[in-house]
């Protein structure tokens, strides 16, 4: 099958997103890490590192999804990258120093979590402009394929760099990739136009309320963002959980807990560069509906694991089938979403939808958390697990047609 080229602007786009993404993953839990390492802190402080950074991140972010639509979205990538990697690099500088504190670290955190927010309105937004509407399937797919490449090489690599020269070592290198990533959004070149503004010149109170305005009036965007935030939600709070009775009652040794959950990070790589294959075959929506639904059907059984070879097995299995659904869902999604959104709402729409993605993660990983306590923690993953089997109910049932097929062209 011959490489489908989507042009030398896309070539940049993309492998601005491979550093950074290979950066990030790198330098995976590497703050929890300082934490416990250098700083000293408990379960507590450690879970309000993890949680608030998402959550207050997200709250802060608020007025950028408005502000970031009628501006140039390449120079807001470049800013927010710079942010990132100046927010970053203050640690280690405050590490030499002796200065380094909790509070810094959950600054820090803040600024990342709001800067990703912005970074990734903007991005979707770009993303259209560069890219012909048939082909975003096969860009949103590449974008999946080299972020499930990342989390397989990633945390391994960073785990190692951490155990020879630091935990402070992953946080520069994920510094370095964002400044990498403002260079190839730099070399893009060509000319963007200015959006133009059809609201007020001034940002007022309710513009922040356009994205979710939009979202929630939208028949196929709404249950959508209900039914992603849940499943991701869910997933996600669970993960803390599956941690502590792996390592913990179960007995398994670190090793295996890292093999159990990169080694079916493969399936995440097969299954997106399935998507524009099935897509084209069987078309966008029912692809996305399979494929979701599919998603859901598999986390209950981990509250089932057991220890020993048989309950490793299990969760390879299940984490394996699970991502390899999840990575033909997501660039679809991802590319659903984009048709589905006028190109003058794309920033407020994705930055709405991250706010919520972030806040529910929070909440949900706290209330999971309070759950366990009050339960167990194999309790609490199976409540999640049949829940998140209810959720293709919220997929979108009818497909509906795309906004403006024909995006402005750079």
């Amino acid at each position: 099958m011959v490489r489908r080229s989507l042009g030398r602007q896309f070539g940049w786009l993309w492998a601005a997103y491979a550093v950074s993404t290979f950066g990030t993953r790198l330098a995976f839990d590497a703050f929890t890490l300082i934490a416990i390492l250098v700083l000293h802190a408990g379960p507590t402080q450690v879970s309000v590192l993890s949680a608030a950074g998402l959550a207050v991140g997200a709250v802060v972010a608020l007025p950028l999804g408005p502000w970031v639509e009628f501006r140039r979205k390449r120079p807001v990538m470049i800013a927010m990258d710079l942010t990132r990697c100046a927010a970053l690099l203050s640690v280690p500088i405050a590490f030499a120093l002796g200065w380094l504190g909790f509070t810094q670290l959950l600054v820090v955190s803040v600024v990342v979590a709001a800067a990703d927010i912005a970074f990734k309105a903007a991005s979707g937004a770009c993303l259209k402009a560069l890219v012909r509407p048939g082909d975003l399937i096969v860009a949103n797919g590449r974008f999946e394929s080299t972020n499930w490449t990342a989390t397989v090489l990633g945390p391994p690599v960073g785990g190692a760099a951490i155990g020879l020269f630091g935990p402070m070592t992953t946080v520069v290198a994920d510094a370095v990739s964002y400044l990498l990533s403002a260079a190839g959004i730099r070399a893009i070149g060509g000319r963007e136009p200015q959006p133009v503004r059809t609201a007020a010149p001034r940002l007022r109170a309710g513009d922040l309320l356009d994205g979710w305005r939009y979202i929630l009036s939208h028949p196929a965007l709404r249950p959508l963002l209900f039914n992603t935030v849940l499943v991701n939600g869910l997933i996600l709070a669970t993960a803390p959980l599956l941690a502590v009775l792996m390592l913990g009652p179960l007995g398994f040794a670190p090793w295996q807990y890292g093999l159990a959950f990169a080694a079916p990070c493969v399936g995440g790589l097969i299954g997106a560069r399935l998507a524009p294959r099935l897509v084209a075959r069987f078309g966008q929506h029912k692809v996305m509906l399979t494929a979701g639904a599919l998603r859901a059907c598999w986390s209950v059984a981990l509250a089932f694991v057991c220890p020993g070879t048989a309950g490793l097995v299990l969760v390879i299995t299940v984490e394996l089938a699970l991502i390899t659904c999840m990575g033909v869902f997501n660039p679809v999604f991802a590319t659903y979403r984009l048709d589905q959104t006028e190109t003058d709402r794309i920033a407020r729409t994705l930055s709405a939808w991250s706010v919520t993605s972030n806040i529910t993660v929070a909440a949900l990983t706290a209330l999971w958390g309070l759950l366990a306590h009050l339960t167990s923690a194999r309790t609490a993953i199976a409540i999640a697990g049949l829940l998140i089997l209810t959720t293709p109910l919220l997929l979108p049932r009818r497909d509906h047609a795309p906004q403006e097929r024909e995006p402005a062209r750079t």
